[in-house]
């Protein structure tokens, strides 16, 4: 092996290990975080900092500024429709004046639904549809 194939070999593995990987990464969508309040303006209603971002994982912050305890759910699968219940990831009852977080990675673009599962409050208005791009 001559002197410059010694040299040349190694670099050339190396940049092979180093660019295959980077090459095969996905784009990364930068998580997005929503603020969301409860029981505003009006006690069975959600207000929501947007409501329309990109599919990825996506963090609600999520306040209970109502009289009431609420909690909020996200739906796990696309809709065009407001039901009054589904299945998806909650925060859980939220106090009065507290506040929780939930991550729910929306896994393609639609329309999602997110509404109180406390007695009532979804019957009463509290729910509504997100855009997923």
């Amino acid at each position: 092996m001559t002197k410059h194939a010694r040299v040349l070999l190694p670099a050339l593995a190396a940049l092979v290990l180093v660019a295959v990987p980077v090459a095969q990464a996905k784009p990364v969508h930068a998580a997005a975080t929503i603020t969301v309040t409860a029981g505003k303006p009006a006690e069975f209603n959600f207000k929501l900092s947007s409501k329309t971002f990109a599919h990825g994982a996506v963090t609600f912050n999520v306040t209970d500024s109502g009289a009431l305890p609420h909690d909020f759910k996200i739906c796990s699968k696309p809709t065009t429709v407001k039901a009054n219940a589904c299945t998806g990831k909650s925060t859980g009852l939220i106090s009065v004046g507290a506040s929780k977080k939930l991550t729910f990675t929306f896994a393609k673009p639609g329309s999602y639904e997110y509404l109180c599962t406390v007695t009532g409050h979804a019957a009463g208005g509290m729910k509504g549809l997100i855009k997923v791009t």
